[in-house]
């Protein structure tokens, strides 16, 4: 039994590391975005660690297994609507249609927010989650590129990419994946910005329009791709579930780590 042990005690080790979700550290920076104050003032981006991947149909499966109560049957109406894991066989299996390595979909904000929480992380807001998406392989702010632009939207009229495993798209400057390409993604904030005002921190807005008045205090009139992100995000409320739409988590960095960027 003696001599097991070493064994047993490696693949526990083995399993436990292999669990472990790669996250890439994003440093502080500034960018101005799409939608910004009147004065088009940069926005402060705080250092902090995102998932370099999308949450995967497999994590997801290992997290509905230790809290059981977001599993398909047992989630309530207020959470979720009716297509929250439609595309699943069952409450814990996502069947031999759906990649273990492709990433969750059909999942509403809520779930997606306990997900992060349950593992000691967050969802990344708006604006971080923008200011890692602006980066291509080689530049932190890629949006004046047009041919960066033309993959973004070339992206969106292609098919069922959701059903692709994570990790086939660019590697970016912060060596994250799959910012586009691949699925929609919730953040904290996805309805701070709300197209039909004047200004991103608008209260006052209709919440349930999208219309050409949202354009008002856009930065950049020709940034199409990510007027198709605000749009969409206009859209969302947090128990809706949709079958391109997923998420990934991040961390804050602790005040140690921040002063010696």
């Amino acid at each position: 039994m003696k001599k097991f042990l070493p064994l047993f005690l490696f693949l526990i080790t083995a399993s436990l590391w292999s669990q472990v979700v790669k996250m890439a550290s994003i440093e502080r920076g500034t960018f101005v975005p799409l939608y910004g104050a009147t004065s088009k003032k940069p926005v402060q981006v705080e250092a902090f660690s995102l998932d370099i991947y999308p949450v995967t149909n497999a994590q997801f499966l290992e997290f509905l297994k230790k809290y059981p109560e977001n599993s398909r049957s047992r989630m309530k109406g207020i959470f979720a609507d009716k297509s929250y894991l439609s595309q699943w066989e069952s409450d814990f299996n996502y069947g031999a249609a759906n990649l273990s390595t492709a990433p969750v979909t059909n999942i509403s904000w809520f779930t997606a927010k306990k997900y992060c929480e349950c593992q000691g992380k967050r969802l990344p807001t708006m604006d971080e989650w923008e200011y890692v998406a602006m980066a291509d392989e080689k530049r932190i702010d890629a949006r004046t590129k047009e041919s960066f632009n033309n993959y973004i939207l070339s992206w969106y009229e292609k098919p069922k990419t959701y059903a692709n495993p994570v990790g086939r798209t660019f590697k970016n400057y912060w060596g994250v994946y799959d910012m586009h390409g691949l699925v929609w993604e919730w953040t904290a904030d996805f309805n701070s910005v709300f197209l039909s005002g004047e200004s991103r921190k608008d209260k006052d807005t209709d919440r349930n329009l999208f219309c050409g008045s949202g354009s008002v205090n856009a930065t950049d009139l020709m940034n199409y791709a990510a007027f198709m992100r605000y749009a969409f995000r206009g859209s969302l409320k947090a128990r809706f579930t949709t079958k391109n739409l997923g998420f990934r988590c991040a961390k804050d960095k602790s005040s140690a780590q921040n002063q010696f960027k």
